[in-house]
């Protein structure tokens, strides 16, 4: 299950805008995407883990890690701001102790008992990053240092922050603001010259020196590639330089090659694949790659090892040696110039012993565990890892099963108790397991240990549970926002005590009430500890001074305070530009969200009147109405009282205050029949006829009220027509009342 950590720059320096548009953060978040789409097309990816990682501060700068889920992972990713400083140090650090939590926890590292290349947790993290100088709170930094001490407990055991199975990669942004006119050159994209290239070359990895989209996209292509299960070995020439083969493909023993001059297949960080095992998915080996040192019962502690474990090979040939039944495991080698050097001596029958510095009993002593051997199609260079000292052990097996028949006598049994001996003790348990296999599973006792220390197994055993515990706490602290810094926090340089530590304080404070004459001769009101510049009036529009020299004396503080979060935007309010127009630029994709904007809103005050209707918003659709009550047109000036009424009211049913008024349609459009006058109004539910002439509407006559215009009479006789008819409808009225009302 390959883990995908990106880690992306947050500084303020990724507001810069590029010729495309838009800055290096956009660009970095679109480089995120494009990368989880090719990588898509592998069936292997459905195994990835994704996790996200920022330069805030920690515990804040985990935005995804073990517990969150592909959508938290899209979610935070969209909504990174860049306001901060190029602590890339301690983001990486934070990064591979993020990596390294579960490691402790599942004992995947093995400490003190080999380096199985199966047991593995391959991890690819990804920086993108503009590439500017390393700032942090004391200054500038020219190199990068990733801090020791670090909180991870078990930190001490592995010399370096990563692991063999990590690999750093780093994106570098190099576009420029202004497009180029010159033509892309096609080809593999350089070396970035950053502070974040050396530690890529020291993991395995390396960085890229991005100038255009086109270079980016090709980087990401060949970073889809890198994703492979793997572990990296530092490889390391030992002894003189095999001879010189002749243009005729022979060995030329006259023409040896010099071992002063440094070659580049002399020492090299790269990678062997493990492949997993295609049934159940998971990689599956015997051997481990030996310790370098020999593990001692007495030690109470354990000498810390190095990330990368140094093998050493020896350029003399040998001849592979292997027997029937006897388990070994095969490791490819990513292509280097170790790889190009073996090939390019087209042997394929030839092969070169490993070995461990310092892994016998002896500290001087050094077995092979396996060699070095180019495929027979001369394609690849596999490493062969076999048994500690398998050129010893080997033969006595051969001899057990072919000479003895598995009865071996007591010469036989001294020479393998010999063997054992100059064997580290971690190789028991596999050596016991493949003569199982074989067949021979009694030549070796049960009551066999490790060779670890009571004290040591106690201290790992303590280790994985602080562990346990450490993981549990920062799996609660993701996704935690940091706290936003409301002022500018004012140091304070004198050493005197403040005003709230002195002895006397509470005879100045009865000076300061009244109470005992004041003493301003002992009194320094400088002195306050913890004081914090701030806004001074949060009211202030944004305003744009193009001079710096226009800005009033007593708005200076209030400016400085608006520069300073305009760089960091550590708040909401931003200041983007110089003009007004900016203030209310947003993207299309908020364009809209009028929901969001409500929330931000104060909450409105209490209506005068409860009893007057309320009209609703109609952002977005302007023929949205209210069914139950809206505002009435300009004809309801000639009718008194109030225009909605309560239900079951028993009051006077024939005053104006009775009438409930809704906005409708035009008659027009709903009836082309001339209304009839209506003068039966049932107000509420009952018997049949009970109620049903309380509540007459009296007709207008059209002699009367001759100062109005006929449009206006025959609007108020269209609206009282549609409050019955409406009327009518809320209350279900029966057939028998509705021919009643169309009979009168």
């Amino acid at each position: 299950m390959p883990i995908l950590l990106f880690l992306i720059d947050t500084s303020a320096s990724m507001n810069q805008r590029t010729y495309l548009g838009t800055t290096f953060l956009d660009i970095a978040k679109g480089a995120v995407e494009i990368f989880m789409k090719l990588r898509a097309r592998d069936p292997a990816s459905r195994g990835d883990r994704y996790m996200l990682v920022t330069f805030d501060d920690p515990p804040y700068g985990v935005k995804a890690g073990w517990k969150e889920n592909h959508a938290t992972f899209m979610s935070e990713l969209k909504n990174l701001q860049a306001s901060g400083m190029t602590t890339l140090g301690h983001a990486l650090r934070a990064a591979f102790d993020l990596l390294n939590l579960n490691r402790l926890v599942s004992g995947i590292d093995n400490y003190g008992q080999g380096r199985n290349p199966f047991f593995l947790e391959p991890s690819v993290i990804i920086t993108i990053t503009d590439g500017n100088k390393l700032t942090h709170t004391s200054g500038v930094a020219e190199e990068l240092h990733l801090p020791l001490n670090s909180p991870l407990p078990g930190s001490e055991l592995t010399k370096e922050p990563f692991r063999w199975d990590q690999r750093l990669f780093a994106l570098v942004l190099r576009l420029p603001g202004v497009s180029v006119p010159d033509g892309e050159h096609l080809g593999s994209v350089p070396t970035d010259e950053s502070a974040i290239t050396q530690m890529c070359e020291v993991t395995g990895g390396r960085s890229y020196c991005v100038r255009t989209q086109r270079m980016l996209n090709q980087c990401l292509e060949s970073l889809v590639q890198k994703v492979l299960s793997g572990v990296v070995i530092h490889f390391e020439k030992s002894g003189p330089d095999p001879p010189v083969i002749g243009e005729d493909g022979l060995v030329d023993p006259a023409r040896p090659l010099s071992s002063f001059s440094p070659q580049p297949w002399h020492s090299c960080h790269k990678l062997i694949y493990v492949r997993p095992n295609p049934k159940t998915g998971v990689p599956v080996g015997h051997w481990p790659i030996p310790e370098s040192f020999w593990p001692d019962q007495n030690s109470p502690t354990l000498p810390p090892r190095s990330a990368h474990p140094l093998v050493r090979f020896s350029c003399i040939d040998c001849e592979p040696m292997v027997i029937d039944k006897l388990p070994f495991d095969k490791y490819e080698l990513e292509p280097s110039p170790l790889t190009q050097f073996i090939l390019e001596r087209k042997s394929p029958h030839m092969c070169w012993q490993v070995f461990v510095n310092c892994s016998g009993k002896h500290s001087d002593s050094a077995h092979p565990f396996g060699y070095l051997k180019a495929s027979t199609t001369l394609t690849c260079v596999n490493l062969f890892v076999m048994p500690y000292n398998y050129p010893v052990l080997l033969p006595l097996l051969d001899d057990l099963f072919k000479v003895h028949k598995l009865k071996p006598n007591l010469k036989w049994r001294q020479a393998f108790e010999m063997y054992m001996k100059s064997m580290p003790p971690y190789f028991l348990l596999p050596l016991k397991k493949a003569l199982r296999m074989m067949g021979a599973p009694n030549l070796i006792s049960d009551n066999m240990d490790c060779g670890l220390s009571y004290s040591v197994i106690s201290y790992l055993k303590k280790l994985s549970q602080q562990a346990k515990i450490e993981s549990d706490r920062l799996i609660v602290s993701v996704g935690k926002k940091p706290p936003q810094e409301m002022g500018i926090k004012v140091k304070n340089h004198s050493s005197a005590l403040s005003l709230a530590h002195r002895r006397d304080f509470k005879q100045l404070l009865q000076g300061i009430t009244g109470e005992v004459p004041l003493r301003l001769i002992d009194m320094n009101f400088k002195e306050f500890a913890g004081f914090q510049i701030a806004l001074l009036n949060k009211d202030l529009k944004p305003q744009a001074y193009r001079n710096a020299y226009d800005i009033p004396r007593r708005n200076l503080l209030d400016q400085v305070t608006r520069m300073r979060s305009n760089l960091l935007r550590t708040t909401q309010k931003l200041i983007r530009g110089q003009d007004d127009d900016s203030l209310h630029s947003i993207p299309v994709g908020q364009m809209g969200n009028y929901q969001e904007y409500l929330k931000m809103m104060p909450s409105p005050l209490r209506e005068i009147d409860p009893d007057q209707p309320k009209r609703l918003h109609t952002f977005g659709n302007p023929f949205k109405q209210d069914k139950k009550g809206m505002m009435i047109d300009e004809a309801d000036e000639f009718v008194t009282g109030p225009q909605n009424k309560k239900r079951g009211n028993t009051g006077d049913l024939n005053s104006g205050t009775a009438l409930k008024r809704r906005r409708s349609m035009s008659p027009l459009l709903r009836r082309p029949q001339t209304p009839p006058i209506i003068t039966n109004h049932v107000l509420s539910k009952g018997p049949t006829g009970t109620q049903g002439q309380q509540g007459i509407i009296k007709p207008i006559p059209l002699h009367k009220g001759k100062s109005l215009s006929l449009r206006f009479k025959k609007r108020m006789l269209i609206q009282q027509l549609e409050s019955a008819l409406e009327e009518i409808e809320d209350r279900q009225m029966l057939p028998t009342q509705l021919n009643n009302v169309h009979s009168r």
